[in-house]
Formats: C-alpha cells, sequence, structure tokens
C-alpha cells in the first residue's frame, strides 16, 4: 500500500511538534514536503524527515499538486484562509490547524468552497481527544453524573509578561488569528459543543492586560440542552483552577491536570510503538465525588493520533473526516458571539438560537 503524501505548510510550533510528528507515526501517511522561508527550522525539518523535500514557498506545493495527497495548514492563522483556499483550488485535501479562520464568515466560506469543488477538508481539533474528554464521555454515557448542570473547563496558564519575541499569537488583533481567544478558546469551545451540543446564549469577558492581543477570558453558554458551560482561557494564571469540575445531580467529577499528549511530543516522544502513549498515571487521574465520598477514575488513553488515523481512512475509503468542518465554523460562531459579548457587556443569542440544529 503506498503511503500518502502530505505538505505541512508552516513549521512552528504546530508544524513541528505536532503535525509532522503525528502525520510520520501513522501507517500509511508520510510527511513528503515542509514549507517554511525559516532557514534554522528548514534544518530542524531537514533532520527530523531526512526523506521529505524542504522548500521555502508554499506555491511550491500547490504547483506540485500532484505529487501530493492532502495539505496541512499549520502557517500562523492570518494565513489559514489564503493557504487553503489555494489548496482547494488545487484540487487537495486539506487539514487546517484549528482555527479554521479568525471569523465564521470566513470559515463558512472556505467549507462552501470545499464542497462545491468536492475537495475534503478538516481541521485540526486534536484536544477533542484528551484523557480528561474521553473520560468525562465514558462517565457520561454511563450516567455516573446523573444530569450534569455545569461544565467548567479551563486551559489557564501563568505568563505574567509579553515575550520579548512577541510571536503573532500574543500581539496580532483577533482579524489576523491573534488572542487567546482564538488560540485556547477554539479549543474550549468544541469541546463544549462536542459533549452538549449546540450554544443558543452566551457572556463574555475579554481583557487584554499584557499590552498586546487578549490574554484572558472567561464565556458562559447556555446550550440547548440545558447545560451551561463555565470556560476560561488565560495567560495570566498564577494559581490555575482544575482542568475540569463538571457538576451533576448525582455526582461531580473533578480532574486537576492538562492531558500529557503536548508534553509526550514536546520531549520527543513519539505514538508509533510507545505502548504507554497517552496514557495517564494514577496520580493524574480525576475524581469523581459525592458529598463526602471521593473516589479515582482511571483515565482513558488520551488518543490525538485518532485525528490522523482518521484522515488515512477519509482519503483512501472516502469515509467522514476527523473533524468535520461544519462544527468549526459553529465554534467560530460561538467565538464571535464572545466577542459581541465583551464588548457590550451583554448576553448575546448565538446561530444556534436561531437555526435550531446541533452541530
Amino acid at each position: 500500500m503506498a503511503q500518502l503524501r502530505g505538505a505541512v505548510i508552516g513549521y512552528g510550533l504546530a508544524g513541528s511538534v505536532f503535525h509532522a510528528p503525528l502525520i510520520a507515526s501513522t501507517p500509511g501517511l508520510a510527511v513528503s514536503t515542509v514549507v517554511t522561508g525559516n532557514p534554522q527550522r528548514q534544518a530542524e525539518a531537514r533532520r527530523a524527515h531526512p526523506e521529505s523535500q524542504v522548500v521555502s514557498d508554499p506555491a511550491e506545493v500547490f504547483e506540485r499538486a500532484s505529487a501530493h495527497d492532502f495539505v496541512v495548514v499549520a502557517a500562523p492563522n492570518e494565513v489559514h484562509v489564503e493557504l487553503t483556499r489555494r489548496a482547494l483550488d488545487a484540487g487537495l485535501p486539506v487539514v487546517v490547524d484549528k482555527p479554521l479562520a479568525p471569523t465564521a464568515v470566513d470559515a463558512r466560506l472556505l467549507v462552501e468552497q470545499a464542497e462545491r469543488l468536492g475537495v475534503l477538508i478538516t481541521v485540526f481539533m486534536n484536544r477533542r481527544w484528551d484523557s480528561d474528554q474521553l473520560t468525562l464521555r465514558r462517565l457520561l454515557e454511563n450516567r455516573k453524573l446523573g444530569e450534569v448542570i455545569r461544565y467548567e473547563s479551563r486551559l489557564e496558564r501563568w505568563r505574567p509578561a509579553l515575550s520579548e519575541r512577541k510571536p503573532w499569537r500574543e500581539v496580532s488583533a483577533p482579524e489576523a488569528g491573534g488572542g487567546v481567544l482564538l488560540d485556547l478558546g477554539s479549543h474550549l469551545v468544541d469541546q463544549a459543543i462536542v459533549l452538549f451540543g449546540a450554544v443558543v446564549r452566551i457572556y463574555a469577558e475579554l481583557e487584554s492586560r499584557r499590552g498586546g492581543a487578549d490574554d484572558d477570558a472567561f464565556l458562559a453558554l447556555e446550550h440547548r440542552s440545558g447545560v451551561r458551560s463555565h470556560l476560561w482561557a488565560s495567560l495570566l494564571a498564577a494559581a490555575p483552577g482544575p482542568r475540569l469540575r463538571v457538576l451533576g445531580d448525582r455526582a461531580a467529577y473533578v480532574i486537576n491536570d492538562v492531558d500529557g499528549q503536548e508534553d509526550a511530543l514536546r520531549s520527543g516522544a513519539r505514538p508509533s510503538g510507545d505502548e504507554g502513549w497517552g496514557i495517564e498515571p494514577p496520580e493524574r487521574w480525576g475524581r469523581l465525588i459525592i458529598e463526602e465520598r471521593s473516589e479515582a477514575v482511571a483515565g482513558e488513553r488520551g488518543n490525538w493520533p485518532r485525528f490522523y488515523i482518521g484522515l488515512e481512512r477519509a482519503l483512501r475509503e472516502g469515509s467522514q473526516a476527523p473533524v468535520d468542518p461544519w462544527e468549526a465554523v459553529a465554534g467560530l460562531e460561538v467565538l464571535d458571539a464572545a466577542r459581541r459579548s465583551a464588548a457590550t457587556a451583554a448576553v448575546v443569542a448565538t446561530s444556534g438560537a436561531e437555526t435550531g440544529g446541533d452541530p
């Protein structure tokens, strides 16, 4: 079976730590081309993927479209729309690192373009396969919590000063893809929608406290299912709260630690051949709590590799993409509504309330 050849456009954090290693670890997929204009990153790509071609201009990928089976857009957010359009025009299936686009309007246009052309498009929402999310889904399916009343989810970090390098995520305006709302908020909202369905109303607080892009966000979501989601994304949390606190009418589930797959990839670990990949040690498990009683809950194995396994199957068999791009559009509609809410200090109705459909 011939390997499907992927071109990774962008070799910063997303391209070098997440996409290229996961592609290379997936049976049936290969990194055939890496695109980066940075000489240091070019050297790193050649060391990490010696069988790949390293080029400096995305045009070289699109001009040689027949030499590739899919494209990954892992470049900065402000060029996601342009690069994705070019990939689709070249007839290349495309994986877009989150967010699909800076706004829901732009994201919708991309998905509509892909559907017109009959070309696959999907979005790398890898945190759907975090250990904590998979464990919570198991608890919900088994009715361990009863009816969920409130879902609290946090991605909080402590970076009180802007980086001296002034990376685009910390300084770019929202329309250029910067800020914590698009970076971490994309995951938080996506996870909430996957678990509890469409959002009908939102209240949000959004701040820029370090003089750059937005760096501190709180979102209160009302789902059509009746669940309330409270989400925090911050770079100014000297004392981070629990990763998840989920309150039901029968029990609560609390987990403190963030899934370890990102740290594993950053340290050079790879899923292929690693029997311990995605397994959280007992000291990092969450707990099921009923009044004074508390019991450890064995964590499900985290499974970020599942995204690219699903992509390989979709490309070969024509099966469903690992992430429906319309779900990414729905998430961006919530983030757009969050900006309107924060600007007016008001509760805002979302498109989920208008359409009546779940993503």
